[in-house]
């Protein structure tokens, strides 16, 4: 690993292999998004899901995937135009990375690549104590999963941010509300080897204590683009707080925490998870929403 790559590994307090692990994968993450930048990919598509809200705001776990969407429908395009660009950018920093596209299902509106690496030599070209690699099998590998939206629901905003590290480059995301948006539908939508998935309910508690503002609108484009909702009635702020009590309803509060435990680094946030603890957090969201809020069409 090169010399910036470990200055932007100082910034990590890792603990145990796991800590190093994650904090790797951010680092491959911040590179890849470099190396789109350098490919123009972001005059095409937008950043948008939980890795976007752990890089650009803040959130408190670690994040496995990419997600982006295009700014308008394409059915043409494919992850596999950025590979080049990608490998060269993280090769320049020590990574040595294969991009492998996932073969897409014709009826799916989603592209999706991996880039990949073996995590023990990554481990121990960073430095990483012996007692600690030794845990870690010859043949694990350390994956970066791409994903975008090559027809998504339009109504969505975007601007764009500036990261400074390792070099100043650019990232045009989705605007706050229109994540929640993405994440809400996540929550409500996803059919994930059918179980919900901790990350989003996770996320879901973030955005309800640092930015309770939804796009409605967009959230109702998503769901009706999915077939969640045939509802004809425009959705409400009340019957959003319906659909997500229903899904508490029927939740596992132990399979979410079993899901984002590894991801997270204070484990004690999860003490307070419970079908209540949820419910209240929804009471909440909601209510602190101004009346209307995000009815832009």
């Amino acid at each position: 690993m090169n010399q910036a790559a470990q200055q932007m590994l100082a910034r990590y307090d890792c603990q145990n292999e796991n800590d190093y692990i994650n904090a790797v994968r951010e680092i491959m993450q911040e590179l890849t998004l470099q190396g789109l930048w350098r490919g123009k990919f972001f005059e095409h598509a937008a950043f948008y899901g939980g890795t976007a809200l752990r890089i650009l705001y803040g959130l408190n776990r670690s994040s496995e995937d990419l997600d982006f969407s295009l700014l308008k429908p394409n059915p043409a395009f494919r992850l596999s135009g950025y590979a080049e660009v990608l490998k060269r950018e993280l090769a320049s920093f020590g990574f040595a990375t294969e991009f492998v596209e996932k073969e897409k299902n014709p009826a799916s509106h989603i592209d999706s690549a991996f880039l990949k690496t073996n995590t023990k030599t990554q481990m121990i070209s960073i430095g990483l104590p012996e007692v600690l690699t030794d845990r870690i099998h010859s043949r694990t590998e350390l994956k970066i999963k791409l994903e975008i939206d090559i027809d998504p629901p339009m109504g969505f905003l975007t601007e764009v941010k500036t990261l400074l590290r390792p070099i100043p480059h650019s990232v045009r995301v989705y605007k706050l509300p229109d994540l929640l948006a993405g994440k809400l539908h996540a929550v409500l939508c996803r059919k994930w080897r059918n179980r919900a998935k901790g990350r989003d309910w996770y996320d879901m508690v973030w955005y309800a204590g640092n930015h309770p503002q939804i796009d409605l609108a967009h959230l109702e484009q998503r769901m009706r683009q999915s077939g969640d909702y045939p509802d004809a009635r425009p959705l409400t702020l009340e019957r959003l707080r319906e659909f997500l009590n229903a899904s508490i309803d029927t939740v596992d509060v132990e399979m979410l925490k079993s899901d984002v435990r590894p991801f997270i680094r204070d484990r004690q946030e999860l003490d307070l998870w419970s079908k209540e603890f949820f419910r209240m957090v929804v009471a909440a969201f909601v209510a602190g929403m101004p009346k209307g809020e995000g009815r832009r069409r």
